[in-house]
């Protein structure tokens, strides 16, 4: 009896070994997560790049295109790899399987050059993933990036001023930070549709009249933030939204909250949790405005492909941290 139950504890530990093992090689193989984002890159950047996976530019045509520049950037930021230091440590090893590789510096450049082009093969994914939508949550998250008391030294967005961060109040945290705000607005399925990055001191209802001309014929939910009667009736008129908020307490037409609003609106707060804990969107090692606002996209960009992952190996889409696996 003794020998049976050291024979089923030996199996389950090779059983476990195994599984670590293949987990291991599949979420490390750093080449093989690369080369299968870089498929569904081309897959999704039809009529934006040239035969070569380029942006059309003058110039000589560089051996590595920036399909692959977008695919290194979006890997690196799915296996959590925030640091271009120790993403080109990890490069050495698969010299063999890149050889176009590009220098750090030539990636950091160019990945600047080429974040409008990530965004747009990033709308492309999620209008295929859901893109007959009528129902959205909308919301906003505070980025710092830096403390307080080095707000005054911070040289961030000082050779574009009117880029560069401010003073604003987070209500939900309930403190005041420098730097800036996200608003993003997704669909019930968890898809981020939109999103902006604006001054910490710009109010939430501001990102509501770029809305009005990007949506049309949907009901949008809401916190607090977005409470405003005239915001709700000219989104209504302009193009028939129907703005869902909880009231205040003191309001005089207080209504108790619909469940359903509530919780449709907790996805976007998931969303959130989910770039802050395994994309930590609140990192910044960003020294220029330009290179924060890339890695932002970057970080968007990276969960809709996991996203994606997940739709098309009929895995429910919003476990990113298992799509890889």
């Amino acid at each position: 009896m003794l020998a049976k139950k050291l024979h089923i504890s030996l199996i389950f530990s090779i059983l476990v070994v195994a599984k670590l093992t293949i987990y291991n090689l599949r979420m490390h193989n750093l080449y093989a997560i690369f080369a299968k984002f870089l498929d569904i890159c081309k897959a999704f950047a039809k009529y934006l790049v040239n035969e070569n996976g380029n942006l059309p530019r003058r110039g000589v045509v560089p051996r590595f295109s920036d399909l692959e520049v977008i695919s290194l950037s979006l890997t690196a930021e799915s296996l959590g790899i925030d640091s271009e230091n120790y993403l080109f440590s990890k490069l050495e090893e698969y010299r063999n399987h890149i050889p176009n590789l590009i220098s750090r510096r030539q990636f950091n450049d160019r990945r600047k050059l080429t974040g409008i082009l990530c965004n747009q093969i990033r709308e492309k994914i999620a209008a295929f993933i859901d893109g007959s939508e009528d129902l959205f949550c909308i919301d906003s998250k505070p980025i710092e990036v830096c403390r307080l008391v080095r707000s005054k030294r911070c040289k961030l967005g000082k050779e574009d001023v009117e880029k560069a961060p401010n003073h604003g109040y987070c209500a939900s945290q309930k403190k005041y930070y420098y730097g800036y705000k996200l608003h993003a607005i997704c669909g019930l399925s968890g898809v981020i549709h939109s999103f902006d990055l604006t001054k910490a001191s710009v109010h939430d209802i501001r990102y509501l009249q770029d809305v009005k001309y990007q949506y049309h014929d949907c009901t949008i939910f809401g916190d607090r933030g977005y409470i405003g009667a005239d915001v709700q009736l000219d989104l209504f008129e302009t193009a028939h939204i129907k703005l869902e908020v909880p009231y205040r307490l003191n309001q005089k037409d207080w209504k108790p909250i619909f469940v359903p609003f509530a919780n449709a609106r907790k996805r976007i707060e998931t969303l959130f949790s989910q770039l802050c804990d395994q994309f930590m969107i609140v990192r910044n090692y960003a020294k220029q405005t330009q290179g924060l606002f890339t890695r932002i996209i970057a970080k968007i960009s990276a969960l809709t492909i996991l996203q994606y992952v997940n739709k098309i190996r009929n895995k429910p889409i919003g476990q990113v941290k298992y799509a890889l696996i």
